[in-house]
């Protein structure tokens, strides 16, 4: 690959670590491609953000291709993870501590299994008040950390697949295939609610984007690798 081939146009996949937010995977790379071939300037924006709790696929666009970022954000999107039942946090997964806990002692395999159909096809959800959704031109999580309340509007998303793949008492594993706008963490909270209990976000990956898999993904390290001559 050289400097030209970059600002031509690529589409990177990448594999988030934990901890990392999308901004520092696109800043980190961006730098990382400026040194390699002393390039001056060079456009880098990726095509959908993962909370810093989140791993997975990043598509990650240079050059003339970050043109494509909006079709590729528009595609639908598969992620597994874990939801803990019998508790709730502010920020539906762990970024903040628990708040309320709950009886989960009526909750059954066939009850988690036959809960997930309410969630099929196309639902009304509410973001996360902990989100980066912008209201009256301020994130909403800026309204939560100040301890704002703050009125947040539903928006139609499309749940394609929601399938329970493993039941450990109250941490249930989960495969999602949603549209463009899911929020995962809300699709936990209110998973906990249906189950007439409480739920949060515990664990979260992102499998697919459209045709792209986390399977073809490079860790941050071996891109930098592969860069170097």
């Amino acid at each position: 690959m050289t400097a030209e081939d970059y600002q031509a146009g690529q589409v990177l996949l990448i594999d988030k670590p934990l901890h990392w937010t999308s901004f520092q995977a696109v800043n980190k790379l961006r730098w990382e491609i400026r040194q390699a071939y002393n390039i001056k300037k060079i456009k880098v924006g990726h095509a959908g953000t993962l909370d810093p709790l989140a791993t997975g696929l990043l598509v990650i666009c240079t050059g003339k291709m970050t043109k494509q970022i909006d079709s590729f954000q528009g595609q639908t999107k598969e992620y597994t993870g874990t939801i803990v039942l019998g508790s709730t946090t502010p920020s539906f997964d762990l970024e903040t501590e628990i708040n309320e806990t709950f009886a989960t002692e009526h909750i059954t395999e066939a009850l988690i299994h036959e809960t997930t159909k309410q969630f099929i096809g196309e639902i009304d959800q509410f973001p996360p008040v902990f989100s980066a959704l912008k209201k009256d031109g301020k994130r909403l999580y800026e309204f939560a950390r100040a301890g704002e309340a703050v009125d947040i509007k539903s928006r139609k998303i499309t749940i394609e697949a929601f399938e329970i793949t493993h039941i450990n008492n109250n941490t249930i594993a989960f495969r999602v295939v949603c549209s463009k706008g899911t929020y995962i963490r809300s699709l936990a909270h209110d998973f906990g609610k249906a189950l007439n209990s409480g739920g949060h976000l515990s664990a979260l990956r992102r499998t697919k984007i459209g045709n792209f898999t986390v399977d073809d993904a490079l860790s941050i390290e071996e891109f930098i690798k592969k860069l170097k001559p």
